[in-house]
């Protein structure tokens, strides 16, 4: 097998695997009407799988489980936990229910993701920062999905359910029995609970995972609360219009995630992340501003916002793949990725808090101190020479 043969299909296993992530988000206007819950009720269907994401996180890096068993072992399982636990939405009848639910499909997940990345980085040494950036911008335009299928009239939700469930499934068999380890594997590891508290004593992990913990400060925030605010401040409204716009902003990401691996592995990881950081920032400083101007205005800048907010994402995971003890990559990698979702949990909730308060204007600029945070991370790391 090629490393392009395999990086296809890993970014097509990876895809479908996380569109459970993605499916109560897909439906949130519908299950709202069919349950009865409010705005603030239903979002925590989205921040259940957070949660329940960083918990499988966690437990996975203290038992070294993406070290220890192959990673598309690990990919499988993991898919088909997922799978499952969505599946079960079916007989729920309320948030009751459906919160664990919600919450186990992302402690699932975290079987899926980092082990993706690991796994995928064995078929690569030199063009390791483009690998991962199209494995994740795979992942960023699955994210944009949902904007696209509610903005051409959206799917009854028991649909959704039953076919996520089955392409996480179908991904979940790709990676396990399609896509071998490659011809640059990690060392063995062995069972050792303390490397979880020994990631962050390498010091240029622990500038990488303060540069990823800036970046995701912003990250999840932006994609969860753009409809919204293009909807309410800039269309007054006109939700079909505002969710077509939202799949634009966020999808174009994945062009810029092949981008940032680009730039990543010819000019410099620090300086790529440090440069996508800074528009990123100033994007989140000033969209506010731009509530009142013409709408292609507003999208302009939320384009060069959805690029550039997740163009970097991959390249601080690629930095701990080569930075790391070699033997225990991937309970580094799940470490930084369980503390970097940990925020996306405090700014998704921030977020509409910040706009009750102070309105759309200024609700976005909280999220700017992130990217400064990881400019400043990036900044120390490029001073160190395993950068």
């Amino acid at each position: 097998m090629t490393p392009a043969r395999a990086l296809t299909l890993q970014s097509a296993s990876l895809l479908l695997s996380m569109t459970t992530w993605l499916s109560a988000s897909a439906v949130i206007p519908q299950l709202r009407e069919e349950w009865g819950i409010s705005a603030s009720t239903s979002s925590w269907l989205t921040i259940a799988v957070q949660l329940g994401f960083v918990a499988g996180a966690l437990l996975s890096s203290l038992t070294n489980l993406a070290d220890l068993i192959p990673p598309a072992k690990v990919i499988l399982w993991g898919s088909l936990g997922a799978a499952a636990a969505n599946l079960l939405l079916l007989v729920a009848s309320g948030v009751a229910l459906a919160l664990p639910l919600r919450f186990l499909t992302g402690m699932f997940l975290a079987g899926v993701y980092p082990p993706s990345l690991k796994l995928s980085s064995t078929w690569f040494q030199k063009g390791r920062g483009v690998a991962l950036g199209i494995l994740v911008g795979a992942l960023t335009i699955g994210s944009a999905a949902p904007h696209l299928v509610n903005g051409l009239g959206g799917l009854e939700w028991r649909t959704v359910i039953w076919a996520t469930s089955a392409l996480t499934v179908i991904g979940g068999l790709v990676a396990g029995f399609l896509v071998p380890e490659g011809p640059h594997p990690f060392p063995q590891a062995r069972f050792d609970p303390t490397q979880a508290g020994q990631v962050f004593s390498n010091r240029a992990v622990r500038l990488a995972s303060l540069g990823y913990f800036g970046h995701m400060w912003e990250l999840y925030a932006m994609w969860a609360w753009f409809f919204l605010f293009f909807s309410e401040a800039v269309l007054g409204g006109r939700g079909g219009a505002a969710a077509f716009a939202t799949f634009m902003v966020i999808g174009i990401g994945g062009l810029g995630c092949w981008a940032g691996g680009v730039l990543g592995d010819r000019w410099g990881r620090t300086q790529t992340t440090s440069l996508m950081m800074a528009a990123s920032g100033l994007c989140a400083l000033v969209i506010g501003l731009f509530a009142g101007a013409p709408a292609w205005i507003v999208l302009i800048v939320g384009l060069v916002w959805g690029f550039t907010v997740v163009a970097d994402s991959a390249q601080f995971s690629t930095i701990v793949t080569e930075v790391a003890d070699q033997a225990y990559v991937g309970t580094a990698l799940t470490l930084q990725l369980a503390l970097g979702f940990t925020l996306t949990v405090a700014t998704i909730w921030l977020i509409p808090i910040l706009e009750g308060a102070f309105g759309w204007r200024w609700a976005f600029a909280f999220l700017a101190p992130g990217p400064l945070l990881g400019i400043a991370a990036m900044t120390r790391l490029r001073a160190l020479s395993a950068a």
